[in-house]
């Protein structure tokens, strides 16, 4: 049997296609949970703005969009979560196939766009739930929100999540809906931050902000960006998807983006790169994603700066319990 046949038996859902494993998620994680939920997941507790972080862990953004499998994945060991992207308005996936993976190569490609139920329905699904860990809440435009307007956007999933978010997630980075990015560029950038600021100075919204930026960008913009954006925010998430390819990808060039173990490489640049601003600004949050893949893979981001982690696709290669193995590895070597 090949090691893809082996690894497929012992993870059935990689037997499906990824688009209805995604949709399956939701109902299979409760039992998962029952599954890997035993065992003690302290490592490293990190304290932050009057928040407690167990271990550096968390659930990346993308992974729970509506906000239905958040109790399920913090039985599964995160130090924290995170869910959305979440939009004012509902809105659908972008057409077409919007999601694949290749096993050879641990990638995943995805092109959704922020497909998500919208504010309203987020709020009703937190209005259920409480948690024990921090929540933080990633919020972006909707497709037809002009960028000299995008502001308005996530000032009204501030207001409308205030109560249920400990942190807000902005995301200008996702290269699946059209033009967002371009507002990573200096001017629209500073404009943007300048009128988020003015909107949470006027709705009195108090919770920390980080800005999750692209891995696109060359080191002397994303320091750039990094400098000029340290008066407006309380941190970074280092990264999104890149558009970026490898050689051989079976995935198409022009649309999409790439996560998994191909943007190790560039996500772990981009945390090198964010080191001289961290040392100017040591209270600024700073959490690294892209390419997670193992033990060795947290402690050397760790090592490298980070604050906190966060994972997403190594949950599909390696299952709902990546999170208790890895802590699990982690606490061994600290013994």
């Amino acid at each position: 049997m090949t090691p893809e046949r082996t690894s497929r038996l012992f993870r059935p859902w990689l037997w499906l296609p990824s688009r209805l494993a995604h949709d399956l998620a939701p109902y299979t994680l409760p039992l998962a949970a029952k599954l890997f939920q035993k065992g003690s997941y302290e490592y490293r507790p990190l304290q932050w703005r009057g928040l407690t972080f167990k271990n550096p862990m968390g659930l990346a953004g993308g992974a729970d969009k509506s906000g239905k499998s958040l109790k399920a994945w913090e039985s599964l060991g995160v130090g924290f979560l995170e869910v959305g992207t979440v939009t004012p308005k509902p809105q659908g996936p972008n057409p077409g196939k919007i999601m694949d993976r290749d096993l050879k190569h641990s990638a995943l490609w995805n092109k959704m766009g922020f497909p998500n139920p919208g504010l309203e329905t987020l709020v009703s699904q937190l209005e259920r739930k409480s948690f024990k860990v921090p929540l933080f809440i990633n919020i972006g435009k909707n497709r037809w929100t002009k960028n000299e307007e995008a502001y308005l956007d996530y000032a009204a999933c501030m207001k409308g999540l205030y109560k249920f978010a400990d942190a807000f997630v902005v995301n200008l980075s996702s290269p699946n809906t059209k033009g967002l990015r371009d507002l990573l560029e200096k001017k629209p950038l500073q404009e943007f931050l300048e009128n988020t600021a003015g909107q949470m100075k006027e709705l009195k919204i108090e919770k920390p902000l980080l800005l999750k930026l692209s891995p696109d960008m060359a080191p002397e913009a994303l320091q750039a960006t990094l400098e000029n954006s340290a008066s407006f925010v309380d941190g970074w998430i280092l990264t999104n998807t890149t558009k970026s390819r490898f050689p051989g990808c079976p995935f198409p060039e022009e649309e999409g983006g790439l996560s998994g173990a191909p943007l190790k490489t560039l996500s772990l640049q981009a945390l090198k790169t964010a080191q001289p601003i961290k040392k100017k600004n040591p209270d600024k949050l700073l959490i690294s994603v892209g390419g997670i893949g193992s033990a060795e893979d947290v402690k050397e981001r760790l090592e490298c700066g980070a604050d906190l982690v966060q994972c997403y696709s190594a949950l599909v290669f390696h299952g709902p319990g990546f999170f208790k193995n890895v802590l699990s590895q982690l606490q061994s070597n600290q013994s």
